[in-house]
């Protein structure tokens, strides 16, 4: 979007920037793929093409199903579009701030763009600060939904601005998920976790030349890794204030 909301214009770029962006990639050498795919490989051994990239979208936003999927499929590139449901349901409450959204509805047009669609929980929350019965219910009932409305099953999930727990991981897995995505800010690889899958944000300030050095593997720390000290109090810390204030929005 040109003029984004507020809340997500850090996480937004321009028509002009994401065209940019994506010619980069395009003019790489590297190989889009799914998610899906991805956790073939890591799962099953499926070979890779060289130089594989995976590009995400998370939450739903009204461009995805227009301007945004139009932009992949002129060019060839596959990606993974993870939904939050309770924002694209009319009616159903939801944690995230206003903006354009796509709708439920919508959600088989992505994949005759040629998108693989996930699950990004009902309403946003940061999972890893929820009681366990709350934290089923955000994983149960978005992948039901989407379900529902894609008449298949969905199988990976993308945390909620990445946050995540040994606890959530076990949930997400126990929910029926073969995968999920984290943040991380770091690159992926091939001993990645599975329930954890490194992501670099696209923020508004990066540039091609950015672009170009994720695509050549630079940039960026390469996961896995543990938890820093600082994320570790970092989630303690939202962990008492979600205690005195309920599920907070994860952004």
């Amino acid at each position: 979007m040109d003029d984004p909301p507020s809340w997500i214009a850090e996480f937004t770029v321009t028509p002009r920037q994401f065209a940019s962006h994506l010619d980069v990639i395009t003019g790489s050498g590297r190989t889009p793929l799914t998610v899906g795919t991805l956790v073939e490989h890591l799962t099953a051994g499926t070979p890779l093409p060289p130089r594989p990239v995976v590009l995400t979208f998370d939450d739903g936003f009204a461009d995805l199903v227009g301007p945004t999927a139009e932009a992949l499929a002129s060019r060839g590139l596959p990606a993974t579009a993870y939904l939050t449901t309770g924002a694209i349901t009319p009616g159903r409450p939801c944690l995230l701030p206003p903006a354009p959204m796509m709708t439920l509805s919508q959600a088989p047009r992505l994949e005759q763009y040629g998108m693989e669609v996930g699950a990004h929980t009902v309403t946003h929350p940061q999972l890893d600060t929820l009681a366990s019965n709350v934290l089923r219910r955000e994983l149960r009932e978005s992948k039901a939904a989407l379900e529902d409305v894609l008449g298949h099953e969905v199988i990976h999930l993308a945390y909620p601005h990445g946050y995540n727990s040994p606890a959530v991981r076990r949930a997400a897995k126990a929910a029926g998920y073969a995968s999920a995505v984290a943040v991380r800010h770091a690159l992926s690889s091939r001993t990645d976790e599975l329930f954890r899958l490194a992501r670099l944000i696209v923020r508004r300030g990066h540039t091609t030349a950015d672009v170009e050095a994720w695509m050549e593997g630079t940039g960026a720390r390469c996961a896995p890794y543990p938890d820093s000290l600082p994320t570790v109090g970092w989630r303690l810390y939202r962990r008492g204030r979600a205690l005195l204030k309920g599920p907070e929005f994860a952004g």
